[in-house]
C-alpha cells in the first residue's frame, strides 16, 4: 500500500475517560504524534481506531452493493 496516509480526525475533538477521541478513535498519544509519524505507523494508528470503533459498535461502512451496514 502507497501514499499519503489522511488523518482520520472529523473535527468531533473530545477525549474521553481512557484518552480516546470520540471522533476519530484515536489516543490523545496517536494525536500528537500523528504528524511524526511514518505511512505504515499511520496505517497501524488506523487498524486501532477501526478495532477501538468496531468494539464500540461505532464502526460503520457503505457496500456498494449492499448498502449501508452497521
Amino acid at each position: 500500500m502507497s501514499g499519503v496516509v489522511a488523518s482520520p480526525c472529523i473535527g468531533v475533538c473530545a477525549l474521553d475517560e481512557r484518552d480516546i477521541c470520540t471522533g476519530c478513535q484515536r489516543s490523545a498519544v496517536e494525536i500528537t504524534q500523528w504528524f511524526r509519524m511514518n505511512e505504515e505507523q499511520r496505517r497501524e494508528v488506523l487498524a486501532r481506531c477501526e478495532e477501538r470503533a468496531r468494539a464500540q459498535g461505532l464502526w460503520f461502512s457503505i457496500n456498494k452493493d449492499k448498502g449501508f451496514q452497521a
